[in-house]
């Protein structure tokens, strides 16, 4: 219990209370506006971040992560409820209830299953598409409330269209004040970092309605937010059917919040020296998204963001994060009224700012330039694999929605993976001050024109085993009388490839030609040992050299045309 509080130091106290203090001040506004993509009251946001803040401090590894509502896991709620819930708004919140006890049911058991390999599944490139993608449906969602348009449903494109149609429609009074509570929060996070952007945009764009009546004048606002503390227990008019229907969605909403939150807990165990286990962050989002559900919140995940926030004010442990809870408990009591008065399009203002960095194009394009021309004449369009995922899990979320486009770009990473390992480039090596380089890449390498060594730059497994054969044999000329696999760079291999080998050498003694192997290591001999049956096997030798050292022995050719 309470993992990060472990060893804890008197001296540690002041700035982990600063921390909750600075991480406090980003939290309320963004908690209100998450909710909203989220499609429930804004309160609910609140009500979800202090149990979640509290259980994951229990449960958790990381020191510094900050769990709460977040856009991405708020998107994809909204989109798997949405369906379900129809019109009916007591039922839209019962259900996103519902969802966060669910996830937290499929969190805890993942944890206790030891499943946190499952981030392994999200490669880097198809996370950073879907934030991509994400970021931008949440983004033209809240567009509308900065123009006080009515805001068209759809895929992304659809939005947009809506958004361009509706520009007649424009509230001048609803875009001066969310353009300019828009510039306050870019402003004072680029000049002003240290300075909750945030909530001073909130209570200027608060007291703004107070001063100006903009409200009466067709400004919309919050309105009634409940004060106090959501009462414990189960959403009412939720069956258990109802539930057993979302554990499938959780698994997705689990999925997203833990990539996204293991990232966070990772980058600043990193900078502080401890390590991360990928299994209790499971079972603490679990906990967390658990607590959310019994407290009438909705969906939760480790946050980058607010992370970055506690680790530059100076948290040291996950005392910050209680300190946050207690703060957001004193707002729920005191504070609601506040909120009330605040503009939506200030509120869209915050959610925009918060997620227009994730926009990040760079990272887009420093994936286009994985490339080498070496490459592209090996795989084709597939040497960009990282782009093309990317991009698949971008276009799959703008066009398909959240979780179809995660699915998306993961499936194209793997199909992109089992490609490119089906066609291993397979160089020809040549001698050069006793080392075997590959002659493609060495102009000047004369190989003997009886020998043959060649390189296989992959594992052997059945999805390659055929091309490598096919690679080997066109690679022979009449001339050819040995030809030596350089095995190194070929860690693994599975059955199948390895009873290729041995269909090699056959074919390969039946047109007069030698076939030996050369540093066969690990797994690779293992297997291939297995593979052979009787007295006659493949050579096996301990290096290049001493494979091609040796002369080839009369084979005779079963067929000299």
């Amino acid at each position: 219990m309470f993992p990060s509080l472990h060893g804890y130091r008197r001296n540690w106290l002041r700035p982990d209370v600063v921390a909750g203090l600075t991480v406090w001040a980003v939290l309320v506004p963004e908690a209100l506006a998450y909710a909203t993509i989220a499609g429930v009251p804004p309160v609910v946001g609140l009500y979800a971040a202090v149990p979640s803040l509290v259980l994951y401090a229990l449960a958790g590894s990381s020191r510094q992560l900050v769990v709460g509502p977040m856009s991405a896991t708020a998107a994809l709620s909204a989109a798997l409820i949405t369906p379900l819930a129809g019109a009916d708004g007591g039922r839209y919140l019962a259900l996103t209830t519902a969802l966060a006890l669910a996830t937290g049911v499929v969190g805890l058991l993942a944890g206790l299953l030891r499943l946190g390999f499952i981030a392994s599944f999200i490669s880097e490139p198809v996370l950073k598409g879907f934030i991509i993608g994400l970021a931008l449906v949440i983004i033209i969602g809240q567009v509308p409330k900065l123009f006080g348009i009515e805001k068209h449903e759809g895929d992304f494109f659809e939005q947009l269209w809506g958004v361009l149609t509706g520009l007649g429609d424009t509230q001048w009074r609803t875009l001066l004040v969310g353009g300019l509570s828009l510039l306050l929060v870019l402003a004072v996070k680029k000049w002003l970092p240290i300075v909750p952007g945030a909530l001073l945009a909130v209570l200027t764009g608060i007291l703004a309605v107070a001063l100006f009546d903009l409200d009466d004048k067709g400004v919309d606002i919050v309105g009634p937010i409940d004060s106090g503390l959501p009462v414990p227990g189960l959403p009412g008019g939720v069956a258990w059917h109802d539930y057993v229907d979302l554990l499938g969605p959780a698994v997705g909403v689990l999925l997203i919040g833990f990539a996204e939150g293991l990232g966070a807990a990772k980058t600043y165990a990193a900078k502080a020296g401890y390590e991360i286990e990928p299994n209790r962050e499971l079972f603490g989002l679990g906990a967390a998204n658990l607590g959310a559900g019994f407290c009438a919140g909705m969906v939760v995940n480790g946050s980058l963001s607010k992370t970055a926030v506690n680790g530059a004010a100076g948290a040291k442990t996950q005392v910050s994060g209680l300190v946050v809870a207690a703060l957001t408990v004193l707002t729920l009591l005191l504070l609601t009224g506040l909120f009330e008065q605040l503009p939506e399009a200030t509120l869209a203002a915050v959610v925009i700012a918060a997620v227009v960095e994730l926009v990040d194009i760079g990272a887009l394009r420093r994936l286009y330039r994985v490339w080498t021309q070496w490459l592209g004449n090996i795989y084709g369009h597939a040497a960009r694999a990282d782009f093309l995922a990317a991009i698949a899990a971008l276009l799959g979320v703008l066009l398909f929605d959240t979780l179809p486009g995660l699915l998306i770009g993961a499936g194209v990473a793997i199909v992109l993976l089992v490609y490119r390992g089906s066609q291993p480039h397979i160089a020809v090596l040549g001698p050069r001050d006793g080392l075997w380089l590959d002659v493609h890449r060495h102009p000047g390498l004369a190989p003997k024109p009886d020998q043959l060594v060649v390189r296989v730059e992959a594992g052997l497994y059945f999805v390659n085993a055929d091309h490598v054969r096919r690679r080997i044999e066109q690679l022979c000329t009449e001339h050819t009388r040995l030809v030596v696999l350089d095995a190194e760079t070929s860690p693994a291999i599975d059955f199948t490839a390895a009873s290729m080998l041995v269909d090699l050498r056959d074919s390969l003694a039946h047109r007069g030609i030698e076939f030996r192997i050369a540093r066969s290591i690990g797994q690779f001999g293992d297997e291939l040992t297995a593979a052979q049956s009787g007295a006659h096997r493949i050579p096996v030798f301990a290096s290049v050299t001493a494979a091609t050292a040796e002369p080839p022995r009369a084979t005779g050719r079963a067929d000299t045309r």
